[in-house]
């Protein structure tokens, strides 16, 4: 077989000389502290038994058989689609086979040329390839400094009458955990009269008397020009959802190549989604218990003072700074030889410096779980200073 060209031989040696190289693990038997499972509803029986009952009201069928805009445009769609809608209190729904997808179908088809967008340095991949697919201009301002985008808008927007503004947010960063101001962030893009658009991955099912996320939580949806909701993590499944206007709606149909080019998600996806929405709806107690976890985590954090070296975070991420990719695995490396399974962050995902222990909080992790991995964690930091 033809070996890898010597260039890219090349970069995957860097990779292992800087001890950040990547590899397909065996699936994880430990306790809980890494995936973004949050509610617990990926092995839900209830979902599961409700997705079926859905398939045989719609008649089972294995795949979707192609695009949305062929053959692939099952009856589901619709009535999902109408049902995150009125869930996220929104004019109108359009399901993308992932957030991945979701995000570089809108930033590569939304923004024109003349355009301008402004999105925070520590937004998600997925927003960055997206932005790197569209032909507008695009400045990132720093992590949640609203000083620093107001002053990019004063001096980058002065002499663009002719261009629309787009200004891009995450309600819950997912390596950080902590959250914009959103209101604040509102009244500027209204300012500016800009397009606000929110990725709410890691709010959905987390943040909201429901999980609706910030947006809602805040009352603020109906002042955002879209948000994208993603159905892999505290959802349990897969998929996401680009919310907005009707007219949105229909400018993606027609425009956006993540979602015309790929063959649909199959009818028992859309189901599950459908059947872990319902749940999500009438059932507050994963949401309530995970809010209880979280707040039991940032108590044993301070017990074991460990405060100094955690993101001050109220999400369900808790990001722990042990700069340098080495020390940083063989802290994970502690928790994990104690039976927790807790993922370091290495360099390149953050910058140099900033590696860190990403804990996930979960509604099904328990109290004595929760503190004896940051028992273990306020070991290893005090044997290792």
């Amino acid at each position: 077989m033809k070996k890898l060209p010597l260039k890219l031989e090349k970069r995957l040696q860097n990779r292992k000389e800087e001890n950040s190289f990547r590899s397909l693990l065996p699936f994880s038997t430990g306790i809980d502290f890494f995936s973004n499972d949050y509610l617990g509803f990926s092995n839900s029986e209830t979902i599961a038994e409700n997705t079926g009952k859905i398939m045989r009201e719609y008649g089972v069928l294995n795949g979707s058989t192609g695009s949305r805009l062929l053959s692939g445009n099952h009856p589901l769609f619709k009535k999902v689609e109408n049902q995150l809608a009125s869930f996220h209190n929104s004019q109108a729904a359009l399901i993308f086979n992932s957030g991945y997808d979701a995000n570089i179908g809108f930033f590569s088809a939304v923004p024109q040329k003349s355009d301008i967008i402004f999105y925070d340095e520590y937004s998600h991949a997925s927003i960055r390839d997206g932005l790197k697919m569209s032909l507008a201009r695009n400045y990132k301002f720093q992590h949640n400094d609203l000083e620093d985008l107001k002053r990019k808008l004063e001096r980058l927007s002065r002499n663009s009458e002719d261009s629309e503004i787009y200004i891009v947010t995450e309600s819950v960063f997912s390596m950080d955990g902590d959250s914009p101001h959103l209101e604040a962030l509102l009244e500027l893009s209204e300012k500016y009269h800009a397009y606000l658009i929110v990725d709410e991955a890691h709010a959905t099912g987390v943040i909201g008397e429901k999980g609706q996320g910030l947006a809602q939580h805040l009352k603020t949806e109906n002042r955002i020009f879209a948000r994208i909701h993603t159905f892999g993590k505290a959802i349990g499944c897969h998929g996401a959802v680009i919310l907005g206007n009707s007219s949105l709606k229909d400018y993606l149909v027609n425009f956006s190549r993540s979602l015309i080019y790929t063959t649909a998600l199959s009818p028992h996806t859309i189901a599950t989604i459908s059947a872990a929405y319902r749940y999500l709806e009438n059932e507050q107690k994963p949401l309530k218990d995970l809010e209880k976890n979280i707040q039991h985590f940032r108590s044993e954090v301070i017990k074991n003072e460990l405060q100094d070296i955690f993101i001050e975070s109220d999400s369900a991420i808790q990001a722990c700074l042990i700069s340098g990719n080495t020390k940083v695995k063989s802290a994970a490396l502690e928790l994990q030889n104690k039976g927790f399974n807790v993922k370091p962050i290495l360099s390149s995902t953050v910058p140099v410096g900033s590696e860190r222990l990403r804990f996930c909080i979960h509604s099904y992790n328990s109290s004595e779980e929760i503190s004896q991995v940051l028992k273990v964690l306020g070991n290893f930091v005090a044997n290792n200073k």
